[in-house]
Formats: C-alpha cells, structure tokens, sequence
C-alpha cells in the first residue's frame, strides 16, 4: 500500500520501506529530520536515518509499556530541545506501538506541535496502532489517559523487521488481526483462519498487513476523533485494558486483547444476537494462534474498578464495543453490572 489514503496521508507496507523514509520525507516538504526510537530498534533506526546522509541525528530510548509515562515524555521533550528541533523539522519515530505513542505524543505537543512520520517495526504496530493518528501516554489512574489526535506526516512500515523478532512478540499483533477480522466479516476472518495454521514465515505479511490497515483507516475516515464509529475498533478493549493494568503489566497488550475479545463475546452472548457458533470461531481462532483467552488469578473487583476509568464511559456509565455477527459491531453498549463480572469472572479462572 502506497500513495494517499483515505486517511490523506500515505502508508507505505514493503519489504523495503525503511530504505525509502527519507525520500518520503523530502517528497512530504521536510529537508530537516530527527530519529527517535526504542533501543532495541536501534539499527533499524540507523537505517531509516541512513538515507538523510548523516544530517539525520538519533537519540534512543529504553522503553515498554511500564515507560510509556510522564517522565519518559519529558526525557523526549529534552531530546527535542537539545536537538533544535523546530516546526520545520520532521520526528521520525522508529519502534514498536509504545514507540509510536510515546514519540508521536512528543512531537504532537512540543512547542505545540511539530511533524511526525511513524515507522513502527512490531506488528502490532503496523496493524494497528501507527494508523490513525492516536497518541498517549498512561498516567497511574489508567492507559493511555493523556494524548492526543495528531495525524502523521506518513507511516512507513518494513515487513522485513518482523523477521527479527521471536514468535511470541508476533503474537502481539494477532489479536488486533482477529479484531479487524471479527468487524470486517466472513472474508477477512476465513483468510486468517486459513493462515493460522501454518508456520509465521509462510505467512504473506504485506497483504495481510495492508488488509488490516484498510479495514482500520476506512473506520477512522468516518469518524476521526472518536465521536462514534471509531469506538469500534476498541472491541475488546475495554476489558484488555484493566485485564493489564490489574496484572501491573505482566499480561501484555496483544495477550490482553485476546482475552479482551473473549470477554467480549461472552458479554455480547448474554446481551444480543451473537451466535454460539461465532463466538466458538473467535475462541478457536485465537488459540489456533496460540493466544491466551484467560488470565487466572486476576482480582475480579479490581478489573472491574479499573475498567470505570475507562475513557469510552460517558457520564460516569461505562460504555462497550460488542459483536452481533462477524462484521457487524456495535458500539455504546450498556451492560448490566452483573454481565461484565460474569465476563470477567470466567476470563480469570
């Protein structure tokens, strides 16, 4: 995928992306680049920089979710200081979604706002959390509590970083495959049931990539700033995210999700039309990608305190994304208290 969007900026999926961010720089109007990113990205970072002849300076981070704080922000915005960084100067951020989050909200809010151009290099974040515009950082009263709408300058994303990671961070980025599957229907959830099977190297990751960056940008391109549809694409993820915040972090983000959709789907089994058969698809194709779909031991009154600073609630109500049939999803939905402990209780046992 390449050109202009529906999100009006262009996304650019290869197995040589990285080779081409500085052409995409100059192409986009910006002379005057600065690389940030996670240190355990750092040589592909040298290579996103390579390209702008060495005038490209970088700064690394030592990041992960337990990072994505106030305090590293502020470590970044003294970076961006340091380096003279000015409106006419493009961030190039590289790394994994924290990465794109933590980065992106920087250049957001330095002296109000300054370009970004996304290189995520985890799949999660290709998939999912490079393309909208979203960035945040967690506050200690919850996720992602303190962000920001702020469109790139373009997301390049190089297939070719996957293969340097292991399986189980792949994994991260499966949930959010089965999510965008589950709201775009019968074809897009049959093509990953069909790819479940078979070894990560087989996998045809550009199409499968692009695939998922249409379903997710064409729901943005209605709705950019949350107001409605976008909600969608939190199924889910009201549950992943106290199920993550109760274990302090040690379930991650991707797992969360998974056991997020489960849940999901048990409260949406309780609440409307959601087929027996369908949520049995989810379960299996989860597993099937070697997913978790419980996390024993949580504290279930915990999750639930944690999931009331939820921020889709609206006047203190807390509001869910549930399914009523592959590609169909709904958002805004009120559940009785005694449905999401039910979800939750045999989520984590």
């Amino acid at each position: 995928m390449s050109g202009e969007p529906v999100l009006g900026y262009p996304i650019v999926v290869g197995a040589k992306a990285l080779d081409r961010v500085a052409a995409i720089a100059r192409e986009r109007g910006y002379r005057r680049a600065v690389v940030l990113a996670d240190a355990n990205v750092e040589s592909h970072a040298r290579r996103a920089a390579a390209g702008f002849g060495g005038e490209a300076p970088l700064r690394t981070f030592v990041l992960g979710e337990e990072r994505k704080t106030l305090a590293t922000l502020g470590a970044v915005y003294d970076a961006l200081a340091e380096l003279e960084v000015d409106r006419g100067t493009l961030v190039v951020g590289v790394g994994g979604g924290v990465a794109g989050d933590l980065f992106g909200f920087a250049a957001a809010t330095f002296m109000r706002g300054v370009p970004f151009l996304n290189v995520p290099t985890s799949l999660v974040a290709m998939v999912d959390a490079a393309i909208g515009g979203k960035t945040a950082v967690d506050l200690p009263a919850g996720k992602n509590l303190a962000g920001a709408f702020a469109d790139p300058v373009a997301v390049v994303s190089d297939v070719r970083t996957l293969e340097t990671l292991p399986p189980a961070q792949i994994r991260e980025g499966l949930g959010e495959m089965v999510k965008h599957a589950v709201l775009d229907g019968e074809e897009t959830f049959a093509q990953l049931e069909h790819w479940a099977s078979e070894p990560f190297e087989r996998w045809p990751w550009a199409e499968l990539i692009e695939r998922n960056v249409r379903v997710k940008a064409a729901v943005v391109a209605r709705d950019r700033l949350e107001h409605g549809d976008r909600e969608l694409l939190n199924l889910g993820h009201t549950f992943a995210h106290a199920f993550e915040r109760v274990s302090h972090y040690a379930l991650s983000h991707g797992s969360a999700v998974a056991v997020g959709l489960r849940a999901a789907g048990i409260a949406a089994r309780s609440w409307g039309p959601w087929p027996e058969g369908d949520q049995r698809r989810v379960v299996a194709l989860l597993r099937a990608l070697e997913l978790p779909t419980s996390y024993p031991g949580l504290d279930v009154d915990g999750v639930l305190a944690a999931m009331r600073v939820d921020k889709k609630r609206r006047e203190g109500r807390l509001r869910f994304v549930l399914p009523r049939a592959l590609g169909d999803v709904v958002s805004g939905v009120e559940l009785d208290d005694a449905m999401v402990r039910g979800a939750v209780e045999r989520c984590t046992r």
